[in-house]
């Protein structure tokens, strides 16, 4: 095995080269978004007048054998795959005149250079091999584009890079000067060398790197080694600190608040990249905003305000994992920084948050879209006039307007699912929550419910137990089996207990009179169940309802007199289940943009353009099959539908049906790409505007 570093075209050029993919690696799956990156990097590398570009390793088995020399790729195909279509792309612009380059040899170099060997027969002469279905669609691009596989991946990308070299934000020469600068570490191995040993220690040994640890090279890296010492100690330092080392996460959340819109897990990094580098943000001032945001994170972790009731709430809501609320508590805790709330307003919104998420979880309400209602929260309120006064109450008047699935629960709906939902089926971190607000709420000394639970000195017991002895049969009456079925897991029959669990299947008598019992437990909840004699239905519906009461008492709806001057406009997302037949649309929200629209549409035209321009191949290859109900919505031939619109390069979409059915089709799309159906917003207009 030899190692070392080299130019990439170096490695790709010469035309008795052969770059064989083996059929066990998948196939090309580089995304636009991928070769946006690189593009990208490439017209940078010119700008900013870099010598060189780091394109990570490859590693490929060298076969001597035979005329040509040939490398089996192991470890980095994308790579290759890609550049050889942009060099294609280059190529083919320059042999159709659309593109003329000042260096007269170019085109004739990159073609047999790294495309092709000029003396080989037409089916052997292209120097890449990919693996089969790969291998056609990037033969045919060396065709006409009428021969072209339309719904390959390959093809996806060669196209991009196609239409993007004609921008011309670079000439093709500096193009091609700037893949010069691309520098790999080439692992060649011999026969001898086992490929797959060695792929497996290459992708096994060590962790890779964190989102956040490529962000904090891409803001130290290109700093003079003085400025990167003294940026890393005053900022980036004190921001690992304050987020507990999970730059990662906090990242994602800054982001979310500064571009309203979550990145996904894998994409923090890039997301970063684009929001510095789109912005023009100098360093100094991105990383004392950070650290800033960072200071608010870290109350979000750990509490320790001035307040005991917030820290408390903070407490409680970290015990649930409740992450999703956190890019709108940074936004609450950065008004509080500017001193337009204070601290007791602020234990006001998260005592009124927890509420809301609670009563919410009881309830069943599905939990998807908490992430984008918390996201663009503070966004709302301040929508309502564009200042900050009264936000308490605009902030209340916002989460009591929410509706179906996003909605507040009332009294009524909140009382009856507390009472009736089997409360010892849910998962501990639920249950131990429930007790510790039942203990402690309205009382001057807290007993340490959580830490007793976690080390097991307070269990979560039933009072008529999962088994009835005789004795419980002939306590609870001639309907035992019916009460037994309908209360056991239910509230009103659960409590703490400091006694052993062994007596759970004890009857009431002894559970009153055991050591640590009833009668002598110091957990004050259980000084009501003391009081009485016996446990029976009407002792289970008597204590119901006293919990109950409690429950609308600890978890309270909140009250606000606030109203906008003007009418808000309904919204819901794709995710709702709403009927919105003969609704009115007048804009929807997606990937960080509004958009207005006079009709559904030309919201569906326009939502699936933007799927589309993310990921041509997904939707060309519907158009193209009738592998599934989907499919039959997309087609290359307008006149296929009544009525359609062109989502571009020719490929259509059916739009004579009805709103429901296009809400269908965008949600099976929304699968395909692996979009959350939340992050989709329609604003509807009043019917009588």
């Amino acid at each position: 095995m030899k190692g070392s570093e080299c130019k990439f075209v170096k490695y790709m050029e010469g035309s008795d080269k052969r770059f064989v993919i083996p059929v066990y690696q998948r196939n090309y799956d580089w995304k636009m978004d991928n070769c946006k990156q690189l593009f990208d990097d490439l017209v940078k590398i010119i700008k900013e007048h870099h010598r060189s570009h780091f394109f990570g390793s490859l590693v490929s088995v060298y076969n001597p054998d035979g005329h040509n020399e040939e490398f089996l790729v192991i470890d980095g195909q994308q790579r290759l795959t890609t550049v050889s279509l942009l060099f294609l792309a280059m190529y083919n612009l320059m042999d159709k005149n659309i593109i003329v380059p000042k260096t007269s040899n170019l085109k004739q170099r990159l073609y047999e250079e790294y495309l092709v060997d000029k003396w080989q027969p037409e089916d052997t002469r292209i120097k890449l091999k990919p693996v089969k279905n790969d291998q056609k669609a990037f033969g045919k691009l060396f065709s006409d584009s009428s021969e072209h596989i339309r719904e390959s991946n390959l093809t996806v990308n060669y196209n991009y890079f196609y239409n993007r070299i004609q921008k011309q934000e670079i000439t093709i020469d500096e193009l091609y000067d700037a893949i010069c600068c691309l520098e790999i570490i080439n692992i060649r191995l011999d026969m001898e060398d086992n490929p797959q040993l060695i792929f497996e220690s290459l992708n096994s040994t060590g962790l890779d790197l964190s989102e956040g640890d490529k962000i904090r090279n891409f803001i130290l890296m290109g700093l003079p080694s003085k400025e990167q010492d003294e940026y890393y100690d005053k900022y980036w330092y004190k921001i690992e600190i304050c987020t507990k080392y999970d730059v990662s996460a906090f990242i994602r959340d800054y982001l979310s608040v500064k571009q309203q819109a979550i990145p996904k897990q894998s994409k923090i990094y890039i997301n970063f990249k684009e929001y510095v580098e789109l912005g023009k943000i100098q360093t100094e001032p991105l990383l004392i905003e950070m650290l800033e945001y960072a200071k608010r994170y870290q109350i979000l972790l750990d509490g320790k305000t001035d307040s005991a009731v917030l820290n408390a709430c903070i407490f409680r809501l970290n015990r649930l994992e409740t992450t999703v609320t956190r890019p709108f508590f940074l936004e609450v805790l950065r008004l509080y920084d500017e001193n337009k709330l204070s601290i007791e307003q602020i234990a006001d919104i998260f005592l009124t948050t927890e509420n809301y998420l609670f009563r919410r979880n009881i309830c069943d309400l599905p939990t998807n879209s908490l992430n984008k209602i918390f996201l663009m929260l503070h966004r709302e309120i301040m929508r309502y006039d564009g200042s900050e006064v009264d936000y308490v109450e605009k902030f209340k008047y916002a989460l009591m307007s929410k509706k179906e699935r996003t909605r507040f629960p009332d009294d009524a709906e909140f009382a009856d699912a507390f009472t009736r939902k089997p409360i010892y089926l849910m998962n501990s971190k639920n249950k131990i929550y429930i007790f510790e607000r039942l203990e402690n709420f309205g009382t001057i000394e807290d007993k340490d419910v959580y830490r007793h639970c976690d080390e097991g000195t307070y269990s979560i017991e039933h009072i008529m137990p999962q088994h009835l002895t005789p004795t419980w049969q002939k306590e609870l009456g001639e309907k035992y089996e019916q009460i037994h079925e309908e209360w056991l897991h239910r509230i009103a029959n659960l409590t703490l207990t400091a006694y052993n669990s062994k007596y759970s299947n004890s009857t009431f008598l002894e559970k009153k009179t055991i050591q640590n019992g009833f009668d002598d437990s110091g957990i004050r909840m259980n000084t009501w169940i003391a009081k009485k004699d016996k446990w029976t239905l009407a002792e289970l519906k008597e204590r119901s309802v006293y919990l109950r009461n409690r429950a609308l008492t600890i978890w309270t709806l909140p009250v606000t007199e606030f109203k906008p001057k003007q009418k808000q406009m309904d919204s819901y997302t794709l995710y709702d289940d709403a009927e919105l037949t003969g609704r009115l649309i007048a804009r929807f929200a997606f990937k960080r943009t509004e958009q207005p629209v006079t009709s559904w549409v030309e919201m569906f035209q326009k939502v699936i353009q933007m799927l589309y321009d993310e990921d041509k191949a997904i939707i060309t290859k519907l158009a193209l099959s009738n592998e599934n109900n989907i499919a039959i919505h997309f087609n290359t031939n307008p006149d296929a539908f009544k009525k359609s619109v062109e989502i571009g390069d020719g490929i259509y979409v059916w739009t004579n049906t009805s709103t429901q059915s296009k809400l269908s089709v965008l949600r099976r799309l929304f699968q395909l790409y692996d979009e959350e159906p939340a992050d989709l917003i329609f604003y509807l207009r009043d019917e009588k505007s």
